[in-house]
């Protein structure tokens, strides 16, 4: 039987003047992690270490992501990133500066519970 997914949780990230795309995706994820507390694990005993933490950050350079950089930022359960074609790029048309938008969606998975 495969895990049960227990949470999602939706955050926005930009890097207004590097156009560096881990960086806005990691803003992107810890805007989602600030959006979540999971009081699951204190109240039933169980350890993160049961989660599957399953990360997708959209922007418009996916290859650009340094996806295993970001993997190891976060802080509880056995995490994968994955970037995918997304977000956005916003140009300044004054100066050509561009700005990078990222989206993330954090989901946290468990095993069937008996």
């Amino acid at each position: 039987m495969s895990d049960q997914r227990f949470i999602i949780e939706m955050g926005m990230g930009n890097d207004l003047y590097g156009q560096d795309y881990t960086k806005a995706a990691t803003r992107a994820i810890e805007d989602a992690l600030r959006h979540s507390s999971i009081p699951l694990f204190e109240a039933t005993g169980l350890s993160h270490d049961a989660m599957r933490v399953q990360v997708t950050v959209g922007v418009q350079d996916p290859d650009a992501v340094d996806c295993d950089a970001l993997a190891a930022t976060l802080p509880r359960g056995r995490a994968t990133v994955t970037a995918v074609l997304g977000g956005l790029n916003v140009t300044n048309p004054d100066n050509g500066n561009v700005i990078v938008i990222a989206s993330a969606a954090v989901e946290a998975f468990l095993p069937p519970q008996h």
